[in-house]
């Protein structure tokens, strides 16, 4: 009963910012970058969806270390080649918090905590379909797709023929509501990665069958309304204190 009371308070607090967070999925202006959290090692924003981490693509107009660099000039690092220190990442599509050390020293701390998994991560989505049970441990190993080597480096699970080199994946999925999205099943889920592939949640939902709602990638390109894939980076916590 311990752990069922626990997962019925989370999903309790997590109701009561779902509109914020379905605000964010909806809303254009979720494009801009919001700051969370700013000290003299950290700065902690909310990443709109659609923008790529860093590129050295001089056909990307935009990036986030560019925007960036452009609304925050006095924290840029000239030493660095993308002016921050990324300790972890965001996928192209995924909105959400995102961690910068701003020092090398907060940066050694950060990594660290990632690389020992003293750091927890929750993402809200919305899949399609209707997830038949409430709590589901994913463990399907993810490699790269080689037919998209060369293309949107497409992840897949370690079932499939064209999987290369696949690695251990966990993701928890809890299903906090089933309903209708644009006149079609939906379930609404917490999703919490436990280990950190690319592309891992995204992968693993499409796994279940329940593939991310505007995931275009994962649909095979069937999934076009909206313009834009559910999966929001709604938490993160670390173990340590730096």
């Amino acid at each position: 009963m311990g752990l069922f009371n626990v997962i019925l308070r989370c999903i309790y607090r997590l109701e009561r910012i779902w509109s914020f967070v379905i605000s964010k999925l909806c809303n254009p202006s979720s494009q801009k970058i919001e700051v969370l959290h700013l000290s003299d090692n950290f700065l902690v924003i909310n990443k709109g969806h659609d923008i790529v981490i860093n590129s050295n693509d001089p056909h990307v107009a935009e990036s986030l270390h560019s925007i960036l660099s452009k609304l925050y000039p006095t924290l840029v690092n000239p030493k660095l080649r993308h002016y921050f220190h990324f300790v972890h990442r965001l996928d192209f599509v995924t909105s959400g918090v995102l961690c910068l050390a701003l020092n090398k020293k907060a940066a050694s701390a950060a990594a660290q905590c990632f690389e020992k998994r003293l750091t927890k991560k929750y993402y809200m989505a919305l899949v399609r379909g209707h997830v038949s049970e409430e709590v589901i441990d994913i463990k399907a190993a993810i490699g790269e797709c080689s037919s998209e080597k060369n293309g949107n480096h497409k992840m897949c699970v370690e079932d499939d023929t064209e999987c290369l080199a696949p690695r251990t994946a966990f993701t928890r999925l809890i299903v906090l509501e089933r309903g209708i999205f644009a006149a079609y099943p939906a379930s609404k889920v917490m999703l919490r990665p436990v280990t950190g592939r690319r592309h891992q949640l995204r992968v693993h939902c499409h796994y279940l069958g329940h593939t991310i709602v505007g995931d275009y990638t994962y649909s095979s390109g069937k999934d076009v309304n909206p313009d834009r894939t559910f999966l929001h980076a709604l938490r993160l916590l670390y173990f340590t204190i730096y």
